[in-house]
């Protein structure tokens, strides 16, 4: 096990200054707070696509990033972008984004220690005369600098992620315009309540020229608790899971809790707790279900052992009644969702197969009916060696840096949530960096990253950016 405690770090004032934590470390961590307390709601933390708090919290964004040095504006889709143009405004530039939008009941870090990280760092950068050495631009979008906050990764509102990025990217279809939130508001004009104008011209009009981009990189808190087990700081991304989501209904017959004997049901709610334990051995023992012939080799297994995580999140029964069988009068059914991520996108659809296979199999022996559709599904992507070579160096140099001479090695890990990165890998490379946060804990008020973490983050993206000067 690896363990580098960065937390009570006792520094001279040299060392200190040198290392600029009272950018990358204290002004971060108030603005950290500060973005924390934008919201939307009474007493917990929520900012969705172009609410209220969204559109205070980007203004603050944008002050930070214009006092970074970054001329900034915001698109058509309300990404919010920060630029410096470097030495050379011709050449490619680096994109570093991270989102601006939270769940609910959300933590303060996910997202905006991205965001806030990259600005500190060349807010750095521009305190000690060295912006303008930039070799190209950065857009924190990046090399001319340039910083993207994007507007909707985590997909609340309209239940469609990456809405920010995928039209960056290029790939967010003109029908998005149109989806609906609960309240029955399109995205066009949610963007027009905050004065944005968006058209289906204009949308296409957002996809960035793929030769005009170096790279895109994007720093994280890890969401899990791997960092924290080994007891380091940073870790590099090697890659970002593929996912398939699914619905799966069971239909049997509806009866009377009391008079129905048990060896003459079809019982569809016993049914789906056999196809949930089914599918948590499957993606606890792949290999006990997968062969190693075929599309499955055994390079593919081995991934699968390592990468693949299934989840039930939803269950819904009707007429969800204590004294009623579920059945099928009246759409009477047992529904819930799957959610299965692996980083090899073969064995991923092995497993959805597999799976497939057993549950019908499973529905068959008891006598009721199943329904799997799938709902939606992203490939992995693997991130760049270049950038990830880089994003490592850099990650040892800022801990290095922090805590004196070290050993051992920077950790890489995959990353099983979703991240802008993969809508951005349509056009350019891209690279990422975790973060440690306690107890692997997010998307929660409990997430929290250390003090001397967000100084660990901000020193390794001003490494990284100083390896573009």
């Amino acid at each position: 096990m690896i363990v580098v405690l960065l937390c009570g770090i006792e520094e001279k004032d040299g060392k200190t200054r040198s290392l600029y934590s009272e950018i990358l470390r204290d002004e971060a961590v108030a603005r950290l707070n500060d973005l924390g307390k934008v919201s939307d709601a009474d007493g917990y933390l929520e900012r969705t696509f172009m609410s209220p708090a969204s559109v205070r919290a980007g203004f603050l964004i944008r002050e930070w990033m214009e006092n970074a040095g970054l001329r900034t504006w915001v698109d058509s889709m309300g990404n919010l972008h920060g630029r410096v143009e470097g030495m050379n405004a011709s050449a490619q530039a680096l994109l570093i984004g991270s989102h601006l939008d939270t769940v609910v009941d959300a933590g303060m870090f996910d997202g905006s220690l991205g965001i806030i990280s990259a600005i500190s760092a060349l807010k750095v950068l521009k305190s000690i005369g060295k912006l303008g050495e930039l070799k190209r631009p950065v857009e924190a979008s990046y090399l001319i600098s340039d910083v993207i906050a994007f507007s909707d990764e985590e997909g609340v509102r309209f239940q469609s992620t990456f809405l920010g990025s995928a039209a960056v990217a290029g790939i967010l279809p003109v029908t998005a315009l149109k989806i609906s939130d609960k309240s029955g508001v399109i995205v066009q004009d949610a963007l027009k309540g905050n004065s944005i104008e968006i058209t289906e011209d204009s949308l296409l009009g957002l996809k960035y020229d793929p030769a005009s981009i170096w790279g895109y990189f994007e720093l994280h808190i890890e969401q899990g608790p791997v960092l924290e087990w080994v007891g380091f700081p940073l870790a590099v991304v090697k890659g970002i899971a593929g996912q398939t989501r699914m619905k799966v209904t069971v239909r049997g017959s509806q009866g009377h809790a009391g008079t129905v004997p048990m060896s003459m049901r079809r019982d569809p709610m016993a049914a789906a707790a056999e196809l949930i334990v089914l599918l948590e051995s499957l993606c606890k023992h792949p290999r006990d279900f997968l062969s190693s012939d075929g599309n499955c080799n055994e390079q593919t297994l081995e991934s699968l052992s390592t990468s693949l995580v299934c989840t039930v999140g939803e269950i819904s029964t009707w007429p969800s009644a204590s004294n009623v069988i579920p059945g099928q009068a009246r759409n009477s059914s047992v529904t819930f969702t799957v959610d299965l991520r692996a980083i090899d996108d073969v064995g991923r659809e092995a497993v959805v197969y597999e799976l497939s296979n057993q549950m019908y199999k499973i529905c068959d022996r008891r006598s009721v009916s199943c329904i799997i559709e799938r709902k939606h599904d992203a490939n992995a992507v693997i991130c760049d060696q270049e950038l990830s070579s880089r994003l490592k160096s850099a990650a040892y140099s800022a801990v290095n840096k922090m805590v004196g001479q070290i050993q051992e090695e920077v950790p890489v890990l995959m990353s099983g949530a979703g991240h802008d990165a993969m809508a951005i890998s349509h056009l350019t490379k891209v690279g990422m960096l975790f973060v440690r946060c306690r107890g692997g804990i997010s998307h929660s008020p409990e997430e929290h990253v250390l003090e001397d973490d967000v100084w660990a983050a901000g020193l390794a993206v001003l490494a990284f950016l100083e390896s573009h000067m």
